[in-house]
């Protein structure tokens, strides 16, 4: 049984085919420059020579469109028909306070949808429109409505609420969510499945990457986050700035002679690593470091204590900790960070093997905690796209 999972950005389509039998994934691909002469096609099925092709693409639906022609095509494809397709999976970036899980997408659920698409104006619209396109183009194929905010809705709401008046929230929701929902409910189920529920009651969840955050789960249920009401909060991320004084926006504003919005820009797109160091990317970082640039050092370092603080925190919250985990890209590839974010952690427990945290790269999974260690600290690769596709075959009732 094949599900096509689908992640849609503001002007691209990330996609792929996952054979639910066996859990394992036909092909991914994407789309890019949505809506321009020089959108890219991007294809890449197991065990095929990879497609890449360059051409307009006005809009999701024809960017869709393409995508079904190249999974049926005869050379490139993984299906012969689209009919192949039992079911898709969104991912949507945000559920409000409306879905705690996924849905079964309805005319309902798209209305209320486009209702919260306030709360992630760069992102939502785009989410719809995809789910749109994809009604028209397959009708009659159930869709699902996994949403990267709804596995953080257990947070209790003195975790969630801001200190702001309190009609501001009854009015406009404006509280705290959280993101990367399906990878921290991901790694966390398959670390309780690894190491067995009463040895993983309290965890703490880092996922790192370009976009990065942390999760404090007890007894499988989220009780903090660190990314708020948009993915700006919590760490210092590749291109976000992460936590600050509220204050630091008006008064940019004034300094620069800027908008807020404008300042907000330089915030998600322009601070992090980016903002401290000219580069995004963990790895040109690392190279960087390694050719003495104090800069680089500094903005790897402000990501570590400031992942650290927030370690610390969430086993105050938790009252201990049996496990932390490590995802995303930083987390599961860079021994460099993980060493720099766990060394000096011994009060709580923390005795990690520096030898285990250098042969944990690339996409390997394991223990880099001692024997001897009270917390356990395991690398685990996340699998989004399986945990929408395994929602989608659920509440299409396929299984």
């Amino acid at each position: 049984m094949k599900v096509l999972v689908i992640n849609a950005g503001s002007s691209s389509l990330k996609y792929q085919i996952i054979e639910m039998d066996t859990e394992t994934m036909l092909c991914k691909g994407v789309v890019e420059k949505i809506g321009q002469d020089n959108a890219n096609l991007v294809h890449k099925p197991e065990g095929k020579e990879k497609y890449e092709k360059t051409e307009p693409i006005l809009n999701h639906t024809v960017a869709l469109q393409k995508v079904l022609d190249i999974l049926c095509d005869e050379k490139y494809g993984v299906i012969k028909d689209v009919s192949e397709i039992k079911a898709v999976g969104h991912r949507i970036l945000h559920s409000g306070e409306d879905f705690t899980e996924s849905v079964l997408i309805d005319d309902n659920v798209l209305a209320i949808c486009k209702k919260n698409a306030v709360l992630g104006p760069l992102h939502m619209p785009a989410n719809i429109a995809c789910i749109e396109s994809c009604q028209k183009v397959m009708p009659g194929v159930p869709m699902t409505a996994v949403f990267d905010t709804s596995f953080h809705l257990t947070m209790p709401k003195y975790a969630y609420m801001y200190g702001i008046p309190y009609e501001d929230y009854e009015q406009f929701k404006i509280r705290k969510y959280g993101f990367h929902g399906t990878s921290h409910k991901y790694v966390s189920q398959t670390v309780r499945e690894l190491l067995g529920e009463e040895n993983t009651r309290k965890m703490i969840t880092c996922h790192l990457g370009n976009g990065s955050s942390l999760a404090a789960i007890l007894d499988g249920k989220v009780i903090d986050t660190s990314m708020g009401l948009t993915p700006l909060e919590g760490l210092v991320m590749g291109t976000r700035s992460g936590d600050l004084d509220p204050a630091v926006v008006e008064f940019m504003a004034k300094c620069r002679k800027i908008s807020v919005e404008e300042v907000l820009t330089i915030l998600n797109k322009k601070s992090g690593f980016l903002g401290i160091a000219g580069k995004s990317d963990c790895r040109e970082l690392g190279e960087m470091i390694d050719n003495g640039d104090e800069k680089a050092k500094l903005a790897l370092d402000m990501f570590a204590y400031r992942t650290k603080k927030y370690i610390g925190s969430y086993v105050a919250a938790l009252n201990g900790v049996d496990v932390i985990v490590f995802t995303g890209g930083i987390g599961e590839n860079s021994d460099y960070v993980r060493n720099l974010i766990l060394k000096d952690l011994q009060c709580f427990g923390v005795d990690f093997d520096e030898e285990a945290n250098k042969k944990t790269i690339r996409g390997v999974k394991g223990l880099i905690s001692k024997p001897s260690s009270k917390v356990k600290i395991i690398v685990q690769p996340t699998n989004e796209e399986l945990v929408i596709a395994r929602d989608a075959v659920k509440c299409a009732k396929l299984k």
